[in-house]
């Protein structure tokens, strides 16, 4: 529960946003370009802000941004919160973005080396090693823009654009944790949701961000297309990743996958066990979900 003092500083910071222009937080990695395509145009009096996930989160929860793309995990952790928008990071199986790679057994594993820029992917990976081999690592940081050779842990967890081209090293093990979770669950697993507090003013922004997406969705192409040649990778890869590996839309197995992962990161104090709250769409969104 939010104590007074930042439960005031959190309440004047929103009223200070309410005299200003709306702040859009959204991941700067290759896996979000798709759902924000064209937002700034589509939202000329919002202010988009890229970032790592983990600082989305922050920004979101102090009342520096008024909606942001954050780690599922986070959206577990604030009563007030609630998901805006069906556009979401999705896998249905592996996911290419976030891998797990360890020197030794996945038995074995002492200490584990987590993504900077990671929170969900982060409790995920510690939850599948506790329920499936019964170890809890010691944890260490592993700053953004560095490797896997900058750790000497037993298991490093990277995420996003440098997690898709495998380490220059040899490893015992590496898991795509979109691929075990899906394995081991049956259910798709919902990376990041578009997420706001219960309280504030969006207008017409929760419909923008699905449109964002349709719009994402049919540029599919050059999006990878972009990806290539900033990031130095293959388009085929990019492409496959992007319409194959990834899945955009928040639809009812999504949302039971994401009821399972938070019962599961709830019981080893990842997340609250207040039920996700989903704002209710609008009659043209509703509309739009039946039309699809």
């Amino acid at each position: 529960m939010i104590d007074r003092t930042r439960k005031q500083l959190l309440n004047s910071r929103q009223r200070e946003r309410s005299c200003s222009r709306l702040r859009i937080g959204a991941v700067s990695y290759l896996n979000s370009k798709p759902l924000i395509e064209d937002l700034q145009g589509l939202c000329p009096d919002a202010d988009l802000v890229l970032d790592v996930p983990s600082q989305l989160a922050d920004d979101l929860a102090t009342g520096d941004l008024d909606v942001a793309l954050i780690p599922s995990v986070e959206a577990f952790l604030n009563p007030d919160y609630e998901v805006v928008s069906d556009a979401c990071v999705a896998t249905h199986g592996p996911v290419l973005s976030v891998k797990l790679y360890s020197r030794v057994h996945p038995g074995e594993i002492k200490t584990l080396a987590l993504d900077e820029g990671s929170r969900t992917s982060a409790a995920l990976s510690q939850i599948i090693l506790s329920e499936r081999y019964g170890v809890c690592p010691e944890l260490q940081k592993l700053p953004l823009q560095k490797t896997t050779r900058d750790s000497d842990a037993d298991a490093v967890l990277l995420i996003g654009d440098r997690a898709i081209s495998p380490p220059d090293e040899t490893f015992h093990t590496v898991w795509d944790l979109g691929e075990e979770w899906v394995n081991w669950t049956g259910l798709p697993f919902v990376f990041a949701m578009w997420v706001t507090r219960q309280d504030t003013d969006l207008g017409e922004i929760p419909e923008k961000l699905s449109a964002a997406r349709d719009l994402g969705l049919a540029e599919i192409e050059r999006i990878a297309t972009d990806g290539a040649q900033s990031l130095d990778l293959e388009y085929e890869t990019l492409l496959d990743y992007l319409t194959k590996n990834l899945h955009f839309r928040l639809g009812d197995s999504e949302r039971a996958g994401l009821k399972l992962f938070q019962e599961l990161a709830a019981d080893f104090g990842f997340a609250g066990d207040a039920p996700l709250s989903f704002r209710k769409p609008t009659p043209q969104q509703e509309a739009e979900l039946v039309a699809v």
